[in-house]
């Protein structure tokens, strides 16, 4: 159950609306889904985190859309986020992901997550050679 009241694209503010209509513009949908309906409750948090959400999965930059989509899904993962890990998933399905990919990404987050709490806990010192090294 959502934390605020939805907010529907009939009952927004001229400012909200102008987010949602960028938003199915740039998404070629006729429908918003909760998130944005859920952060319109603070527009200036919906408008900031859209065009970041546009910067970084927009196209451009030299990961391809399906790569970032595996990226977002691994975070959701880690981070437990069921409403992420489902529309983040339907949309890497859209751009080639099946569920061997699926499978596969999962296997990783799960050796990773491990591996992390275990270099935690032992609290290990990094390599010298894994350090960066800048002229």
């Amino acid at each position: 159950m959502s934390m605020v009241k939805l907010t529907e694209y009939e009952g927004a503010s001229p400012e909200v609306k102008a987010v949602f209509d960028d938003i199915m513009a740039t998404r070629k949908v006729d429908w918003i889904n909760n998130i944005w309906k859920a952060l319109a409750a603070h527009p200036p948090t919906l408008k900031r985190i859209w065009e970041q959400v546009k910067d970084v999965m927009g196209p451009g930059g030299r990961l391809d859309p399906l790569t970032k989509e595996l990226i977002y899904v691994a975070v959701s993962m880690t981070n437990n986020c069921e409403y992420c890990i489902q529309s983040h998933t339907a949309s890497a399905r859209k751009k080639g992901m099946d569920d061997e990919i699926f499978g596969e990404l999962a296997a990783i987050v799960a050796l990773a997550n491990q591996t992390n709490r275990l270099a935690i806990a032992y609290q290990i010192d990094v390599d010298d050679a894994f350090k960066p090294k800048f002229d």
